[in-house]
């Protein structure tokens, strides 16, 4: 039976149908990430921190926690290009504006994250000015603040004293959606900023985009920095798939090969080869990671050169138990007898023998790499430029995620790494029957 019909055998396993879904899905999600943000720019975002995703809620849950009847605010984005101008005068060189930014707010699960208005000034020496309004649906009226606006910049309410003070020490994003009956309630409806600007010289242009930040963003939430962590989601499977398929491969194959040339060789060779063989076994390797880690380079390339490195120290007992066994099978001897040489008869004849044997050994151990990876990344010693699922998990251990309620920010990624797990060990195991006489009637 040759390979492909013994591959076709995998149907009458319902569970390796599945696991090859998870596998066909983890690929989709790779080439969606590579697609939707290559390389250099999800390196560039994830790395960015606020500085890009100002305008992203912070610690902000995922989208489809509405869906369950959460009703958490979503986040609210105004810009003075539409604002209403409610008033436009000229008092002789000295221009007032009042713009009017209203919007509805429907969530009753709870209030804002934060409130905040950025402005982008462009003046010759005189900078505008601007005061600050806010209306409510029940009619009240609060006034927040007026500043000088030079070039760019934000007004944060939270961090203006004055306007805490007079808000009862109570935080602006709270106070100014509370009810008046039921401070612990959002107020719904319509509400209002009214902006009056003051421009003292002709050319001055003034843009205001006031944000009313919600409770959730995006399909997997944000993370302290702000970063939308589907980022790290999507690309973790690329790198994941990558990652554990590099060093099971490349180690699947030398075992083959190392292990087949001491067999078949025997004596001196046979003796390194098993001697190396128990040195690897005994050698520790996370100690070794860690130590790579802590002194020499957390790169994930590293990483995986020292992985690769560290399975190249012998071969493998299991193969070179099944080689022994096959050196005295009548074809070898033939093919010896007609004149092969030793080098032709172990990669022609006597590795593709048991070449099958190998493949579920190959899927079974990708995801035992995969989890290595996220392990050393959980214990800090991760590659800080690249977004992971033991990245994304350990920012959120520094920053107490479960203590806080933030359990999407765990629970996303460690669900990523347990489907990627059992999806690689149901194909593993479904390959084994196939291909092992021993499991096959089983």
């Amino acid at each position: 039976m040759n390979l492909w019909m013994r591959l076709r055998e995998l149907r009458r396993y319902p569970s390796a149908m599945v696991g090859i879904g998870v596998i066909f899905l983890l690929c989709f999600m790779s080439i969606y990430a590579m697609i939707r943000y290559p390389y250099q720019e999800a390196i560039a975002l994830w790395r960015a921190g606020e500085t890009v995703w100002l305008e992203v809620p912070r610690n902000a849950a995922p989208k489809w926690f509405n869906w369950f009847g959460a009703d958490l605010p979503e986040t609210i984005k105004l810009s003075s290009d539409k604002a209403q101008v409610l008033a436009f005068e000229d008092f002789g060189g000295v221009t007032r504006r009042v713009l009017l930014f209203s919007f509805d707010f429907l969530w009753r699960g709870g209030f804002p994250k934060e409130i905040a208005v950025f402005y982008e000034a462009t003046y010759a020496r005189t900078p505008p000015k601007v005061s600050f309004s806010w209306r409510t649906p029940d009619g009240r009226e609060i006034f927040l603040s007026s500043l000088t606006l030079r070039a760019s910049g934000r007004y944060l309410p939270m961090a203006d004293t004055a306007l805490m003070r007079r808000l009862g020490g109570r935080p602006p994003h709270e106070a100014l959606f509370a009810r008046p009956d039921d401070p612990s309630r959002p107020l719904v409806g319509r509400y209002e900023l009214v902006a009056e600007v003051f421009s003292f010289e002709p050319e001055t242009v003034v843009r205001l985009r006031p944000i009313i930040y919600g409770q959730v963003y995006g399909w997997a939430g944000t993370d302290h920095l702000r970063r939308d962590i589907s980022i790290a989601l999507l690309w973790g499977a690329p790198i994941a798939i990558a990652f554990g398929m590099s060093v099971a491969l490349t180690l699947t194959f030398w075992y083959l090969s190392i292990s087949a040339l001491g067999a078949w060789f025997g004596g001196w060779v046979d003796a390194l080869v098993d001697r190396l063989t128990e040195l690897r076994m005994i050698l520790p390797l996370l100690p070794i990671l860690i130590m790579v880690g802590m002194f020499f380079s957390r790169s994930l390339w590293i990483i995986l050169a020292v992985l690769i490195l560290y399975g190249l120290i012998g071969g493998s007992k299991g193969y070179r138990a099944m080689y022994l066994q096959a050196r005295a099978l009548p074809y070898l001897e033939a093919a010896r007898a007609y004149g092969a040489g030793s080098f032709r008869i172990i990669f022609r004849y006597l590795v593709p023998r048991f070449l099958p044997l190998a493949i579920p050994a190959f899927v079974q151990a990708i995801p035992g790499y995969v989890f290595l990876e996220a392990s050393l990344a959980i214990l800090g010693l991760g590659d800080p430029l690249l977004p992971t699922w033991g990245k994304v998990i350990q920012d959120a251990y520094s920053q107490g995620a479960l203590f806080v309620g933030y359990y999407y920010w765990i629970l996303l990624p460690a669900a990523m790494l347990f489907v990627t797990g059992v999806g690689f060990a149901m194909v593993g195991m479904a390959l084994d029957r196939v291909f092992n006489p021993k499991l096959r009637a089983l």
